[in-house]
């Protein structure tokens, strides 16, 4: 039987968090969903404006903090009394700008990656309830992050988020030559991160495994290795309610397990993704001399120099269903997506 999860004040029904998946594959409709269901659901900040209809071709920042708060609304209109939250990257050149408007819009938990999120309790001060949670693969990190937070703004995370590099989707927290290598032990880091919490400060802090987690035994597995709680992306990409395109849902249910990669992000990090299309995602910008129109990111190759690719229109051109030149990140597991399912599906399989 397993136990609801409290994250800050929020007491959740089951403990799972829907992981972040930028440039709307989780907006309104799959976090509403996820949160009806007892569950986070999460609506990612990364590239929100996009396909928003708000997007104009001049007004990105704007837009992205509008289109942020409508999929709230929406997530909201679902489940009114859900625990529905965002996932901000700390890469985002309007981080600081999407976590106000996040709080702005109702979320009541912010879960941050793809940078340490040294700051955000400043950010946040003002809405004391909001539930943060960073993202972090290394006990150094969690170190980092909770000292800065206890020493400076005399607060601890609510929750910390342990994610594998060696399985987990998208933007990794680890050097690419560290993945894949079979020295990192996820559900080592996970106890060791807790050891830190109740040692150093006296504090049961909730942990939750994130990265290859798909089915009731993996679940199992990580409650059973000391987790308090998994974050599960790719197993909700093939639902009905998931925001992204029917075409990109079926790249899921194509896939094969060697289908599956890891790339160089323009962002300076490591991505898992479907790496069939690699030459092609490239060859759409050299053919459409594709500008940095957005500059989404704090740091980008493809920005600076023109290197790699723009990652954010990639990512955009996949959430609407080209994905001959679109990117589709995934998870190590997504090769065992094999049909289109509900959320309320996945929760009876994982939880009844």
């Amino acid at each position: 039987m397993t136990q609801p999860l409290r994250i800050g004040k929020h007491l959740v029904r089951y403990p799972l968090i829907q992981g972040g998946m930028g440039v709307r594959i989780s907006a309104g409709s799959l976090a509403g969903h996820v949160a009806k269901c007892g569950g986070v659901g999460l609506v990612a900040a990364p590239g929100i404006a996009l396909n928003s209809g708000l997007y104009n071709g001049r007004n990105y920042f704007q837009a992205d903090a509008a289109a942020f708060k409508a999929e709230l609304a929406k997530a909201y209109e679902i489940a009114p009394d859900g625990i529905i939250g965002v996932n901000v990257m700390v890469a985002l050149s309007d981080y600081e700008q999407l976590v106000k408007a996040a709080i702005e819009g109702g979320a009541k938990v912010i879960v941050c990656g793809a940078g340490l999120p040294m700051n955000l309790p400043e950010l946040t001060a003002h809405a004391p309830d909001v539930a943060l949670v960073p993202i972090v693969s290394s006990l150094r990190a969690a170190q980092l992050i909770a000292k800065k937070w206890h020493k400076t703004f005399h607060r601890l995370p609510d929750a910390v988020v342990v994610e594998d590099p060696d399985t987990a989707g998208g933007h990794l927290g680890e050097k690419l030559e560290h993945i894949g290598t079979g020295e990192y032990d996820q559900y080592a880091t996970v106890r060791q991160v807790k050891e830190f919490f109740r040692n150093e400060f006296d504090a049961e802090i909730p942990i939750i495994a994130a990265g290859g987690i798909w089915d009731r035994a993996d679940l199992e597995h990580a409650l059973a290795e000391g987790a308090d709680g998994v974050q599960m992306g790719s197993r909700f990409v093939c639902t009905e309610e998931c925001d992204a395109d029917d075409a990109f849902k079926q790249k899921y249910l194509e896939c094969r397990q060697e289908d599956i990669g890891l790339i160089m992000s323009p962002a300076g990090l490591p991505g898992r993704a479907i790496i069939t299309n690699q030459e092609e995602i490239r060859q759409y910008d050299l053919d459409h001399h594709t500008p940095c129109r957005l500059g989404c990111l704090k740091k980008c190759t493809y920005k600076e120099t023109g290197e790699r690719f723009c990652i954010v229109s990639a990512l955009d051109r996949a959430q609407r269903g080209d994905t001959e030149t679109g990117l589709v990140f995934c998870g190590s597991n997504a090769w065992k997506a094999d049909r289109i399912t509900t959320v309320q599906a996945i929760f009876d399989e994982l939880f009844g």
